[in-house]
């Protein structure tokens, strides 16, 4: 049975002009506008938690690597919400679901654009983190983009952010024998041995990356998840052991750069020592979302898989969100709890 109509009006944060640099609050407007009424196949969702990710500042640029956002258009990115009116088989209302309509409120989507969530095996948010994609990023990484071997020695840059804080822990588990992680200050600089599981945390603010680096691994790195670019990537190809592997999975230290950003200076390195640099896009590997939270939601239950989360409340607030998530201010997962 359809559920009974709903009028509803709700907040959305859309994108008022393209970014020079550092997002400003000037780039972003609200607008309350009318929620329109579902049609056969459609539910209504209230988002309750909405994800904060480096690749929105990517997708405000004119020539992004996917469509970008339109100026004067809401925003999108990842979000779980309660269904709240449904005309879609499957899907009554009560139902929690994620999908990718956030910075809004109120979202009607089809059926086949929401996924049901089993809150049962973790708090509701952990579905936009650790059993989100930014776990599926770290596990897809480390299993099929460049898997770990026995005995790798692990290196991960960005280590107290949201993928990199999950990704120094299956390491372990898949049989590296160190991971080091690099972060800003020392409170997560300790955070990413006393908590994340890493052997060794540097860090980089110290400005002796390079040599912090080697000292950690004198006899070379393996294998880098690298989510910095520019000097990080770098520091990973100088310390590369020769057959080592990087996996470029993010480069936030240039997404609010204004003009071309310079290659690697050691970029040669590649060659002379034989390495492997592969890119990823989590959407790539959307089909292991399922092996991953079978793996991971015992861990996370029993605590052997450790995350963090840094909330903002209000929608009103997931521009400030951003900002800070790209100058590095977060420790794991940024989100924004809604507060309708």
């Amino acid at each position: 049975m359809p559920s009974p109509t709903h009028r509803r009006d709700g907040l959305e944060v859309r994108l008022a002009s393209r970014p020079v640099g550092e997002p400003r609050a000037e780039d972003f407007e609200f607008a309350r506008i009318e929620v329109r009424e579902r049609e056969a196949g459609e539910v209504l969702v209230r988002n309750t938690w909405m994800s904060v990710d480096p690749f929105t500042r990517e997708w405000m640029h004119a020539d992004a690597y996917v469509p970008p956002f339109v100026i004067g258009e809401p925003l999108a990115g990842g979000a779980v919400g309660e269904v709240v009116a449904s005309r879609a088989e499957g899907l009554p209302v009560g139902t929690t679901v994620s999908h990718f309509a956030g910075w809004r409120e109120y979202a009607v989507l089809g059926a086949d654009a929401v996924a049901a969530v089993d809150t049962a095996l973790a708090p509701v948010e952990t579905h936009l983190g650790a059993l989100g994609s930014t776990g599926l990023t770290a596990y897809a990484t480390l299993t099929r983009v460049l898997p770990v071997q026995p005995g790798d020695v692990v290196y991960v840059s960005a280590a107290a952010g949201a993928t990199g804080s999950v990704a120094g822990q299956p390491a372990r588990r898949l049989g590296a024998a160190t991971v080091t992680g690099s972060t800003e200050g020392a409170e997560k600089t300790r955070l990413l041995t006393e908590e994340f599981g890493f052997d060794v945390g540097i860090d980089h603010t110290r400005g002796r990356l390079r040599e912090d680096l080697a000292r950690a691994a004198p006899d070379g790195v393996d294998l880098t998840v690298e989510l910095v670019g520019g000097a990080h990537l770098e520091a990973a190809i100088d310390a590369a052991r020769v057959g080592g592997r990087i996996a470029v999975v993010g480069a936030i230290s240039g997404y609010n750069a204004t003009g071309p950003l310079p290659g690697p200076t050691n970029i040669f390195a590649t060659a002379t020592k034989e390495l492997t640099l592969r890119g990823m896009a989590v959407t790539s590997y959307f089909g292991l979302a399922e092996e991953w939270t079978k793996l991971a939601a015992p861990l996370l239950a029993d605590g052997t898989l450790r995350t963090r989360h840094t909330v903002l409340p209000g929608l009103r607030r997931a521009p400030e969100a951003l900002i800070a998530l790209l100058r590095g201010e977060n420790i794991g997962k940024m989100l924004v709890r809604l507060e309708h």
